[in-house]
């Protein structure tokens, strides 16, 4: 993908640059900005699971490219790591209203990042891309959970409760190695999860992310 960053004005660029230079420096609780030194228009990005939903204890990777009418259009949103919820579809793109017909030009990175956490605490079946997910999510509450959960254990590096029944958290218990701990496993954060995941799998600074959260 080519850079949107000559494509902007440089009133825009200098707008932008303020933004992520301030999340970077002071972001949203349990949301982490890294950006892109080589372009400006493509953000890496990770959220914490929020507690309480099946997503607790996960490090959801995701990625925010701005386009070159931004801010006129909204940026897309893409999670990089694997994540079964009605709103993301199987190439991680992000369904949410803010990123769509309620996008305004005054709405800021900031904000679009909070309310996609907020999707992790709030997902909405209206507008589901993962179609199972949603119908899970009206019908059998229960069932969505653990579907959920697991991938969250699988992908996101969480340790459940229920994680003993499965390899990975079998493997977790025993502090042996899962997918999520290798950056270039299959499956893992830096593996193949899907197309957006190919682009940045094994890149240096997702290795740092990584091995620092993997470490401690």
């Amino acid at each position: 993908q080519n850079s949107n960053v000559e494509n902007l004005p440089p009133h825009i660029i200098r707008l932008v640059y303020k933004e992520v230079t301030t999340l970077t420096a002071d972001p949203p609780d349990g949301i982490k900005v890294f950006p892109n030194e080589e372009d400006l228009t493509d953000l890496q990005v990770t959220i914490e699971g929020p507690e309480g939903t099946p997503y607790a204890g996960g490090l959801f990777r995701m990625k925010l490219l701005l386009g070159k009418d931004f801010p006129a259009s909204p940026p897309k949103g893409y999670f990089l790591t694997k994540i079964f919820h009605p709103n993301v579809g199987a190439n991680g793109e992000i369904c949410v209203n803010v990123l769509k017909r309620d996008w305004t030009a005054e709405l800021g990175i900031r904000h679009v990042l909070l309310t996609i956490k907020c999707l992790l605490i709030h997902p909405n079946p209206e507008s589901a891309l993962n179609e199972e997910a949603g119908r899970l999510l009206l019908e059998n509450y229960e069932e969505y959970a653990a579907r959920a959960r697991l991938l969250t254990e699988i992908h996101g590096g969480a340790s459940g409760s229920s994680s003993g029944s499965t390899e990975a958290g079998r493997a977790l218990a025993s502090g042996g190695a899962t997918p999520s701990t290798d950056p270039m496993a299959p499956g893992g954060p830096g593996g193949a999860d899907g197309p957006m995941a190919k682009k940045h799998a094994g890149s240096p600074m997702w290795d740092s992310i990584w091995d620092s959260r993997t470490t401690t």
